[in-house]
C-alpha cells in the first residue's frame, strides 16, 4: 500500500476528524496545532466537506451601519465581513456611513432564475430542429418531471441552441431560498431524461457550461444567473466634499476612465472597481459558495454628475446566494446571516440586496479614494 492510499484508508476507516488529522500530520511531518481548534460538531459539517480534519478560521469584521431602501432590506444593517485584507472592511464602512448620511441606498431585483444548461448530441440540424419544436411545445410535461424531483424548484423557461451536431438547452428554474444549485441539476437531469425519450437526442452532459456556473461569461453578464440585482444611491455634493475627499466630478471620471474605458480595453467582463473584493468577505461570513463569487465579479459600476451631487450605482446581474441549506447551516455562517436578519425561509432575496448595497459601498469608498489619491495611503495606514 503506498503513502497517499494508506493516508485515504486511515481516514475512512477511522471516520474521526483527530484520527484523520493525526494521519495528515504524519503524512505531511507538519504539526496542525491551531487546525484542531474549532467549536463546532464536526458531523454539522457532514455535507459540507469530506476528510475533515479542522478549521481553517478566517478574521470577521463588520461594516455599517448601512441604511437600506430595499423591496427586503429595509433599515439600518451592520454587515459581516469575513476577510484578510487589510482597509477592506473600513473602505465599505466609509462608503456606507456616506450612504446612510445621505438618506440610504435604493436596491431592487429584476430577475431570479439559477440555470443549468445539458448539452445533447443530435445526428443534424433537422433533428436539432425536431428536439427544438418537442421542447417549445411540451413545458407541461417538463414541468411534472422537475415537480416528480422538487417541491421548491420550478421550472421557468428552456431555451435552445443548436450548433451542428451538439443541441445545448438553458433551463432557468425557482429555487426558492437556497441557491439551488444541486436542486437545479438534479431537476435538470429528470428533464433531459424526459427529452432523450420523446426526442432521440443522447445527454453528453447535464452542464454544457452555457449555464454558466464559476466562469466568467457573456450570458451570465446580459441574461444573469442567479439574482439580478441593482443598487443606487445619490450623494449630495457636499457629503462627497466633506466625507469622501473628492468631487462629483472626479469620481465620475476615475469611474469612466479607470472602470468603464479601462475594463474595456482589457478586455475585463467586469466594470467594476473590486465588487469580488466584497462579494467574497460577505459570502465567505455567511455560508455562499466562495466560488461564485466569480459571478459576482460581472457587477458594472455607474456614476453620473447630478448639478454637485453624485450619483452611483451597481448592476449585479448574477447574486448567488441562499440562505438555507449548503454552508449556512454551519453555526458560525447562521450566527452571520443572523446578524443581518437573513437565516433561514424567506431570506434569499433580503440577503442579494445587502450584498448588492455592500457592493455599492465598497465602489464608492474605492473611487473616491483613487480620485482623491488617497487608496495608497489608506492601505499603508492600515497595514497593508
Amino acid at each position: 500500500m503506498n503513502k497517499d492510499t494508506g493516508l485515504r484508508n486511515r481516514g475512512r476507516e477511522r471516520g474521526d476528524v483527530d484520527d484523520r488529522r493525526g494521519a495528515a500530520e504524519g503524512f505531511s511531518n507538519t504539526k496542525l496545532e491551531n487546525i484542531s481548534k474549532y467549536s463546532f460538531d464536526p458531523k454539522a459539517a457532514e455535507k459540507n466537506i469530506e476528510n475533515m480534519i479542522g478549521a481553517v478560521q478566517i478574521p470577521l469584521g463588520f461594516a455599517g451601519p448601512v441604511l437600506i431602501n430595499g423591496e427586503h432590506a429595509k433599515g439600518e444593517f451592520i454587515v459581516p465581513m469575513a476577510t484578510t485584507e487589510g482597509a477592506l472592511v473600513a473602505s465599505v464602512s466609509r462608503g456606507m456611513s456616506v450612504i446612510t448620511a445621505s438618506g440610504g441606498a435604493s436596491v431592487r431585483i429584476f430577475r431570479d432564475a439559477m440555470t443549468r444548461a445539458p448539452v445533447f448530441r443530435v445526428n443534424g440540424i433537422s433533428h436539432a430542429a425536431d428536439a427544438i419544436d418537442w421542447i417549445s411545445k411540451n413545458k407541461k410535461k417538463m414541468d411534472a418531471a422537475v415537480k416528480g424531483t422538487t417541491s421548491h424548484g420550478k421550472l421557468i423557461s428552456a431555451d435552445a441552441f443548436p450548433n451542428g451536431r451538439s443541441l445545448f438547452v438553458r433551463l432557468s428554474f425557482e429555487t426558492g431560498d437556497a441557491m439551488g444549485m444541486n436542486m437545479v441539476t438534479i431537476a435538470s437531469e429528470a428533464v433531459c431524461r424526459l427529452i432523450e425519450k420523446e426526442t432521440d437526442a443522447v445527454l453528453v452532459s447535464v452542464s454544457g457550461n452555457m449555464c454558466t456556473d464559476k466562469k466568467p461569461a457573456w450570458i451570465n453578464a446580459i441574461e444573469g444567473r442567479g439574482k439580478t440585482v441593482v443598487a443606487e444611491a445619490l450623494i449630495s455634493g457636499g457629503i462627497v466634499g466633506t466625507k469622501l475627499h473628492a468631487s462629483a466630478e472626479s469620481i465620475v471620471e476615475t469611474n469612466i476612465r479607470k472602470n468603464l474605458i479601462g475594463s474595456s480595453m482589457a478586455g475585463s467582463m467586469g466594470h467594476n472597481a473590486h465588487a469580488a473584493n466584497m462579494a467574497a468577505a460577505l459570502y465567505i461570513a455567511t455560508g455562499q459558495d466562495p466560488a461564485q463569487v466569480v459571478e459576482a465579479s460581472l457587477s458594472m459600476t455607474v456614476c453620473e454628475s447630478i448639478g454637485d451631487d453624485l450619483y452611483i450605482s451597481v448592476r449585479m446581474p448574477s447574486v448567488e446566494v441562499g440562505t438555507v441549506g449548503g454552508g449556512t447551516k454551519l453555526p458560525c455562517q447562521s450566527e452571520a446571516l443572523s446578524m443581518i436578519g437573513c437565516l433561514g425561509s424567506g431570506k434569499a432575496k433580503k440577503l442579494a440586496e445587502i450584498v448588492a448595497v455592500t457592493v455599492l459601498a465598497g465602489e464608492l469608498s474605492t473611487l473616491a479614494a483613487q480620485a482623491s489619491g488617497q487608496l495608497g495611503k489608506a492601505h499603508k495606514e492600515l497595514g497593508r
